[in-house]
């Protein structure tokens, strides 16, 4: 009766453990297949329809570009195919799952015994038993590793913010390069023609003795210069166009004919007439990314200091039990306590102290970063349109009025071509120099929205940031 019982137990035992096994979860592998993650890599394509139903899920009430991509149509790329920002979202379900799992105590420890005697006296010769050491999850530790799964989960939302914005603003900066050097290339190619012009009227001078030969080299020194700056500006271009590809994730080839729009580039937001109030500026400061996240770490390394202050304590855990000893069936029942270190944990306690007192450096460091980046950008707009100001109400209207009396004092022949042509390449040049200050004034804003973390004009104000993070 006795060996029935043991039997009875050990199959039970037999039974639990093939159950567990059953219950465990399986994943299958996931090996990474390189050759063909760079093939579809290489042979993306932009689907228009897919941007098209981004912009309507995260900017609902936006209008957007009719044909070619806007600055809301290259974030919605940008949201959906970026490499960086897919990884910073998929960081956030990591964090979470972390977070889930932290709310799960410590599993128990099983412990088997068996032990054979051969006497003759008793009743049977085996001892069979077990016993479960169940930690009792509770207090300071289980709280502090909750906090801090929370905690994670808020720094990886902050990280997914501050990746999606860099990336937004690099994306920005290359459309700003790419209209002003494709403006830019158009102007050089303007001015060029109009030096051969000049070249060839001042050939035919030479040519009937009313110039020296020698006189020309100045001008075939500017023409060369000018065919150069035709040039890069082209090539620059280009460049400017395959990084706003690689930005989004896509291969170069993907933007070919696809036109790059911001219908509002030459109307940039005027400077603000006084700087921020102390109390937006305040609220600029404290509604960036990278300062959240600072405080994030604080608050992560505070749980830090709360879960060493709990380890100076004994750490409990119950050890419930069944013993068949030779016949005779016994549950003993132990406490078991987990005793800190020897100096009571102070050491960990003050390491973790030290941490969260550099977490505080940080913070006082961000803030400053913030506060002067604020600054200075504010004075770099006010400055960049100080400058575009000062074309556009003087030089240009100054350099527009000679073209034109150049061209009536053509039509009369008081001024021959040559001449003509110097004041319509003057006008030209005062154009390129205004590009080149409505790009200082596009990048000024940029710095300006860089620095306060917010996009300050264009469709992105339409935005519904509830649902950037949860694109598939």
């Amino acid at each position: 009766m006795a060996r029935m019982r043991g039997n009875r137990t050990g199959g039970a035992l037999c039974l639990a453990a093939a159950g567990f096994v059953a219950a465990c979860a399986h994943v299958p592998t996931a090996p990474v297949e390189l050759e063909a993650r760079i093939a579809r890599q290489s042979a993306a394509l932009l689907d228009r329809q897919d941007i098209d139903a981004t912009i309507r899920r995260i900017a609902p009430e936006a209008s957007t570009a009719n044909t070619g991509l806007d600055r809301l149509g290259l974030f919605a790329a940008l949201v959906r195919l970026d490499p960086k920002v897919a990884e910073a979202r998929k960081a956030i379900a990591t964090a979470r799952a972390g977070a889930r799992a932290s709310r799960q105590a410590a599993g128990p420890t099983l412990m088997l015994t068996s032990e054979y005697a051969n006497d003759p006296a008793a009743r049977s010769p085996w001892l069979l038993g077990g016993a479960l050491d169940l930690p009792l999850d509770m207090g300071g530790q289980r709280s502090a590793r909750i906090e801090r799964g929370d905690l994670a989960v808020l720094m990886a939302r902050q990280d997914f913010a501050e990746t999606l914005w860099s990336e937004r603003m690099a994306v920005r900066r290359e459309l700003v390069e790419h209209l002003v050097q494709t403006r830019r290339a158009g102007l050089a190619a303007s001015i060029l023609a109009l030096r051969d012009r000049q070249i060839a009227a001042l050939e035919r001078r030479a040519h009937l003795g009313e110039t020296a030969a020698l006189d020309l080299y100045p001008y075939r020194a500017l023409r060369s210069q000018e065919a150069r700056a035709l040039a890069d500006a082209g090539a620059q271009a280009a460049v400017a166009r395959a990084r706003i590809a690689g930005l989004i994730g896509l291969p170069e080839q993907a933007l070919a004919g696809v036109d790059l729009v911001w219908s509002e580039f030459d109307t940039p937001p005027t400077a603000p007439a006084a700087p921020l109030s102390v109390s937006a500026r305040q609220q600029a400061v404290a509604a960036r990314a990278d300062v959240l996240r600072a405080v994030t770490a604080y608050d992560q390394a505070q749980s830090d200091v709360r879960a060493e202050l709990a380890r100076q304590y004994p750490a409990i855990s119950l050890a419930p039990g069944y013993t068949w000893e030779r016949g005779l069936v016994k549950l003993p029942l132990s406490v078991n306590l987990a005793l800190p270190s020897f100096d009571l944990n102070r050491a960990a306690i003050a390491a973790a102290v030290a941490r969260r007192d550099q977490a505080g450096a940080a913070i006082e460091a961000v803030l400053a970063d913030a506060t002067s980046a604020i600054d200075a950008a504010m004075a770099e707009q006010g400055s960049a349109w100080s400058a575009l100001r000062q074309i556009r109400e003087r030089e240009l209207p100054q350099t527009a009025a000679a073209a034109a009396r150049a061209d009536d004092q053509l039509r009369l022949g008081a001024i021959g071509r040559a001449e003509w042509a110097a004041a319509q390449i003057a006008a030209l040049e005062t154009q390129l120099a205004a590009l080149d200050a409505l790009a200082r004034v596009q990048l000024a804003q940029a710095g300006l929205e860089e620095a306060l973390r917010r996009p300050l004009d264009g469709p992105e104000l339409a935005l519904k940031r509830d649902q950037l993070e949860m694109l598939p």
